[in-house]
């Protein structure tokens, strides 16, 4: 595993822009909440620390992983923000529904990236169980939702600059 020696909170905070002047939505699951509002304080209190405006942060759930796609494409559409973040817990079952669900919604996210030219950032876990996702959540391995805020951030950045 990518993360079994890594601390996903860890990262140098000196090469994160100031976030300041920019706009984002994170567009949240509902489903395996404990998981979810982890990732979601995270990215939260992460955009917060490199100097995002509480007022410039929308936060939407939507029912699952599954709808995440749909939700960013929705504040695109009709909202004025710089960069979306899905947040999302999908933990393997005993079916192949993990594997439909993890697919289409990783496909969905760079798909509304690439559509909209603005960065749709993947902070979904997809574990094979919930402690691997509490691990991941604020757990031992740190929180997706701090690496998904850097890496929006970064995005912005980025096109910003181009």
């Amino acid at each position: 595993m990518a993360t079994v020696n890594n601390n996903l909170s860890d990262y140098d905070a000196s090469l994160v822009p100031d976030a300041s002047n920019m706009k984002f939505a994170i567009v949240a699951s509902e489903w395996n909440e404990e998981i979810t509002n982890g990732l979601l304080n995270g990215a939260y209190s992460t955009l917060l620390k490199h100097r995002a405006i509480e007022s410039n942060i929308v936060v939407h759930r939507v029912p699952g992983s599954f709808e995440l796609p749909l939700g960013a494409q929705l504040f695109l559409e009709k909202g004025n923000v710089d960069s979306v973040i899905c947040i999302g817990s999908v933990i393997r079952g005993e079916t192949a529904h993990f594997d439909y669900v993890c697919e289409a919604v990783s496909q969905g996210v760079k798909d509304v990236s690439l559509k909209y030219g603005k960065p749709v950032i993947f902070g979904v876990l997809t574990d094979d169980n919930i402690q691997q996702s509490r691990d991941r959540s604020g757990g031992k391995h740190g929180n997706k939702g701090d690496e998904a805020a850097v890496t929006a951030i970064k995005m912005v950045a980025l096109s910003n600059s181009l």
